[in-house]
C-alpha cells in the first residue's frame, strides 16, 4: 500500500464460509501445523505497501504450504531490497508494465493482490488470465458489481480465488462462529459490533479520495464490523438503515468518516455496528438466550482476546495470515474450496453498496 507505515489502516486494527457453516477450532491450528511431501506452492506479492512489508511477508516466513516466490512493484529501489532481504531470484520479478509475463513463470503459483482498492479488480483478473491463483484483499473492489466481474473471469480461467478475510482462521473469531451457529447458549438475540480507528495520516492518502479507496472508514474497517455479525449468525441480512457522521470535514471530503447502522435478517431480526476513521474501536458483542460472548480486541493482527459468560476464551494468539495464506495453498493443492472465496467478499460489499444507498436516500434499503 503507498503510505507512510505508521499511518497503515491495517496497522491502526486495534489489537484492538464454508457456505458460513460452523466452523471447527482445530481447522485454524491445523492450517499451520500441515505438513506434505509436496513442494510448497510459490506465492507472488503485487503491492509492496505497509500490509505486505508488515504483515505478509513475514507471515511467509512461517508458512508450511507456500512460500514468497515473487513480487510485484512500481518502484526499483524495493524491488532491489526485498531480493536481498528474502532471496528472490530477478527471474521472479516483475513491475506493472510487465505483470502479464508472469503467466510463463513455473515459480509462481498463486498471487496475491495487495494494492489500493481501485487496482483489486483489474490484478485479480490478470492474475487469472495469467493462469494463477488469486488471493484478494479486502475490501474486495469498489463495489458488488465489480467482485461478479472478477469471480467471473477466475471461473472462466479455471482459477481459484480467495479473499484475505484472516479472521475466517482465528480461534477466537472461530469460537464465535461456533458459539453463534450452532446456538450454544441458545439463540442469538443481540449483536453489536464496531471497527475503526483515529485517522492521522497523510491528508493527501489514497484511502481517502473515493475514486481509488470506494469510501472511508466504512470500506476500510466497517468490513470486519459485517463479517463479525453475519459469520456470528451464520445468515445473510436483508435490509440495511445507516446514518453517518462527519466532525472532520476538511479531512474527509470524499469519504465516509463514521457509519452507523441496523441490519435486519431474516424473521425481523435486527442487529447494530459502526465504522470509523474517527473513533478507536474494535469489539463484537453478543447476547443470547442463556448467556453472553464477546471479543474485545476482536478483529487485530494479535491480541486479540474473548469471554464467554464472563470467563476468558483458552485460545493461543496464532499468526493469522500465516494459516490463512497456509490453508489457501492446501485448497489449491488438493482442489478443494475454500471457506473465503470470492462470493464471501462479494456478500460483504452488497452490504456496503446498500449502506451507501441508505445513506443516500435516508431509508431502509434492501440487500440484493
Amino acid at each position: 500500500m503507498a503510505t507512510n507505515h505508521k499511518f497503515s489502516r491495517r496497522d491502526f486494527i486495534r489489537t484492538g464460509s464454508v457456505g458460513m457453516g460452523a466452523l471447527a477450532l482445530g481447522s485454524a491450528l491445523s492450517s499451520l501445523a500441515a505438513s506434505s511431501p509436496q513442494k510448497k506452492l510459490g506465492i507472488a506479492l503485487v503491492g509492496l505497501g505497509n500490509y505486505s512489508n508488515g504483515q505478509l511477508a513475514p507471515a511467509l516466513q512461517h508458512t508450511q504450504n507456500c512460500y514468497l516466490a515473487g513480487i510485484v512493484t512500481g518502484t526499483p529501489s524495493k524491488a532491489a531490497d526485498w531480493a536481498k532481504r528474502y532471496n528472490i531470484p530477478q527471474k521472479n520479478i516483475y513491475n506493472y508494465q510487465n505483470f502479464d509475463e508472469i503467466a510463463h513463470n513455473p515459480d509462481i503459483d498463486i498471487i496475491y493482490v495487495v494494492l489500493p482498492v481501485f487496482l483489486h479488480k483489474e490484478y485479480t483478473i490478470r492474475a487469472a488470465k495469467a493462469g494463477k491463483h488469486v488471493i484478494c484483499e479486502k475490501p474486495m473492489a469498489l463495489n458488488a458489481g465489480d467482485c461478479e466481474d472478477m469471480i467471473a473471469a477466475c471461473k472462466t480461467a479455471g482459477r481459484m480465488l480467495s479473499i484475505g478475510y484472516r479472521l475466517h482462521f482465528e480461534p477466537h473469531n472461530l469460537e464465535v462462529m461456533r458459539l453463534g451457529q450452532q446456538q450454544i447458549l441458545g439463540k442469538v438475540t443481540k449483536i453489536d459490533t464496531g471497527n475503526g480507528f483515529t485517522y492521522r495520516g497523510d491528508p493527501n492518502a489514497w484511502r481517502l479520495k473515493k475514486a481509488m479507496a470506494g469510501g472511508g472508514g466504512l470500506m476500510d474497517m466497517g468490513i470486519y464490523s459485517i463479517q463479525g455479525t453475519r459469520y456470528t449468525l451464520g445468515q445473510e441480512p436483508i435490509a440495511i438503515k445507516a446514518t453517518q457522521e462527519k466532525t472532520r470535514p476538511d479531512l474527509f471530503k470524499e469519504v465516509d468518516e463514521t457509519v452507523f447502522w441496523e441490519m435486519e435478517f431474516p424473521g425481523g431480526f435486527k442487529t447494530t455496528g459502526k465504522s470509523s476513521y474517527n473513533h478507536d474501536w474494535s469489539y463484537l458483542k453478543v447476547d443470547a438466550e442463556h448467556g453472553k460472548f464477546e471479543l474485545g480486541p476482536a478483529f487485530g493482527y494479535g491480541g486479540i482476546d474473548g469471554s464467554v459468560n464472563g470467563k476468558p476464551m483458552p485460545y493461543p494468539q496464532i499468526i493469522q495470515q500465516a494459516a490463512q495464506m497456509d490453508d489457501f495453498a492446501q485448497c489449491v493443492r488438493l482442489n478443494k474450496p475454500t471457506r473465503v472465496p470470492g462470493e464471501e467478499g462479494l456478500k460483504d460489499m452488497k452490504v456496503v453498496d446498500a449502506i451507501y444507498r441508505s445513506l443516500d436516500s435516508g431509508k431502509w434499503e434492501k440487500i440484493s
